[in-house]
């Protein structure tokens, strides 16, 4: 049982939504009218998300169209299979990775993403200034002319620390931000401590850094797997091998991995699927963005 929305305002102005497995932070500056509208509107949106998508997950966890996978599918998740803007968005976000790739990948890999870019869209309405919606490092912005975010980035959950930090301008594409990596809440099939993208949503970001962090990745026998469905029994992964331990990794090997990775990345970025990504191993980045 997912038991009843609740939400709760923060010492510092922010407001924080949970609801099962959907866990979000929220900030909204402008008129306080305005906020406390927009507020009441996103939280409206909110408590019906998790009911709209629970019993859609056996097709949000199976394949999308031209997806490799290890035998034949009894479920493709087509995007006239499913039902909601939420789903709907992450079937978009994560079917050119199966169509013009041939990746394995599930709409599952966009869900908070695809969550975070719903919620916000609540507030952007006449009166707002800037807000986003972080669902567990996975945001969506709201920016308005002539204001901006100022943003850190933890590579190694860890060691916390502010490891990068970038701004993104009203003028800029970018309005969703997503990290992933094996040392994250989800299951990876790379070693990535973690890989942050910028891309035009939310949802978009959270495929990308999913499938970006996927290739950052090398055979060697530093890296321990074990098969998803060992950890999580509804793990959209099956037996795939995910990442559980990186243990002490020779220069080459942090090398290779980076960069099978940024090349991906810079694959994505060149066919309009990012905006930039920052890819993390071992204390070692590499930096994917227009020149």
């Amino acid at each position: 049982m997912s038991g009843s929305a609740a939400r709760r305002p923060l010492a510092d102005g922010r407001w924080h939504f949970q609801h099962g497995p959907i866990d979000l932070v929220i900030a909204c500056e402008g008129s306080e009218a305005d906020c406390r509208a927009a507020l009441e509107h996103a939280w409206t949106r909110f408590q019906g998300i998790l009911d709209e998508l629970s019993p859609q997950l056996p097709t949000l966890r199976s394949p999308v169209p031209g997806a490799r996978t290890s035998g034949p599918a009894d479920r493709i998740a087509r995007r006239e299979s499913v039902i909601g803007a939420v789903a709907t968005a992450m079937v978009n976000a994560c079917s050119p990775y199966g169509e013009r790739f041939g990746l394995f990948i599930t709409p599952m890999a966009a869900v908070a993403g695809s969550v975070a870019d719903e919620v916000a869209g609540a507030f952007r309405r006449p009166g707002i200034e800037r807000a986003y919606v972080n669902n567990g490092g996975d945001i969506a912005l709201c920016l308005t002319p002539g204001r901006h975010f100022d943003v850190g980035i933890v590579a190694n959950i860890g060691w916390p620390g502010v490891d990068g930090r970038f701004r993104i301008e009203a003028g800029s594409p970018v309005r969703g931000i997503a990290t992933s990596g094996w040392r994250g809440r989800s299951f990876s099939l790379g070693i990535a401590d973690s890989v942050t993208v910028l891309a035009r949503t939310g949802a978009v970001a959270d495929a990308a850094a999913t499938m970006i962090a996927n290739q950052v990745d090398v055979d060697s026998s530093a890296v321990r797997r074990r098969p998803a469905s060992a950890l999580r029994d509804d793990s959209d992964l099956g037996d795939r091998l995910v990442t559980v331990a990186v243990e002490a990794l020779a220069p080459a090997e942090i090398e290779n991995a980076l960069a099978k990775g940024a090349a991906f990345a810079e694959t994505l970025r060149q066919r309009g699927l990012i905006d930039a990504a920052a890819l993390w191993l071992c204390g070692q980045v590499r930096v994917v963005r227009s020149r």
